[in-house]
């Protein structure tokens, strides 16, 4: 069911504090922790605590904990400060989504090409 913790997840895992990883920012709503294989001298994932399959799932069931999500991508940005970064979220296989809990990649801190991938 959406929103509740799922057995599979890593990233409920990570929540729950049964996987390790590099926290940098929690809220009451939110984890922030750092890339195990990152992209950019700043790649931090940030997820909602509650499970959601993907951005545009959470964003259509809970669209104040997607404001959460957002608004700990600028204060990723701003510890780490990045005066640039982008905010990307990976919506299935073929964007390259492996683990299926919505969460933010904040990538910052080198130049950024466009178009990406």
């Amino acid at each position: 069911m959406a929103g509740e913790p799922q057995d599979d997840c890593l990233f409920c895992k990570i929540v729950a504090g049964h996987v390790p990883a590099t926290i940098v920012r929690e809220t009451d709503t939110t984890v922030a922790f750092r890339d195990i294989n990152p992209q950019a001298p700043t790649h931090v994932l940030v997820i909602p605590k509650a499970h959601y399959t993907d951005a545009a799932t959470l964003a259509a069931a809970a669209p104040d904990l997607a404001a959460d999500v957002l608004r700990e991508t600028q204060a990723v940005a701003d510890e780490d400060k990045l005066e640039s970064y982008r905010i990307v979220f990976n919506t299935g296989t073929g964007a390259g989504q492996t683990v299926f809990h919505a969460h933010a990649h904040v990538v910052g801190g080198r130049g950024l090409q466009w178009p990406p991938g």
